[in-house]
């Protein structure tokens, strides 16, 4: 009987670390859809450091984040426990499709423009040799970022549902940055 209640006791603690583990450091994600050609492919694993989120802060230019595309709506810690794909998979919620994979292009105070099939940041055309094709995109005037929000648009931008649509994304609702893929070899 000790011995059981000894695995028990061993798999309860891991369950615990690796809840603990996801929720507030790092989790592995899967892109769903093309919104990232040519970077990463539809059904892509990544990584991502959840430091961010854990630690309120933003990420940089350019970065890869995973974002709670449901702007409309407030963030707890409800969310983050109930976002775990273990708890996710209890509760019959692991299929969660509000999840979207994008890359940073405005940080709070940027002015940015469309125009000339380009982005603008505060008045620089940006260099973008990660797009998968010239950008059929143009908007009238210029917007800027809101304090504690981001701007974030997809590596294929005619075929992306991002900021241009569901508008400026709360610090708050960015999950997490992608890292390298540590598994991998090179």
């Amino acid at each position: 009987m000790r011995e059981i209640v000894g695995w028990i006791r061993s798999i309860g603690f891991a369950v615990i670390f690796a809840l603990v583990l996801g929720i507030f450091v790092f989790q592995p994600y899967k892109v769903d859809g093309h919104s990232m050609d040519p970077t990463l492919q539809d059904q892509q694993r990544i990584y991502v450091s959840k430091l961010a989120h854990t630690f309120n802060y933003l990420p940089n230019y350019g970065d890869i984040v995973v974002i709670d595309s449901r702007v409309d709506r407030s963030r707890s810690w409800k969310d983050d426990v109930t976002g775990h794909p273990l708890v996710g998979l209890l509760l019959g919620t692991g299929d969660d499709h509000s999840m979207y994979v994008k890359r940073v292009i405005g940080k709070p105070g940027d002015v940015l423009e469309f125009k000339d099939n380009k982005v603008y940041r505060n008045g620089t055309p940006l260099d973008e040799p990660y797009i998968k094709e010239t950008m059929d995109y143009a908007a009238d005037g210029k917007i800027t970022v809101p304090a504690n929000h981001i701007f974030v648009m997809g590596d294929n931008r005619n075929h992306s549902t991002d900021s241009r649509e569901i508008g400026f994304i709360p610090v708050d609702h960015v999950m997490g940055t992608m890292i390298e893929n540590p598994f991998s070899a090179k």
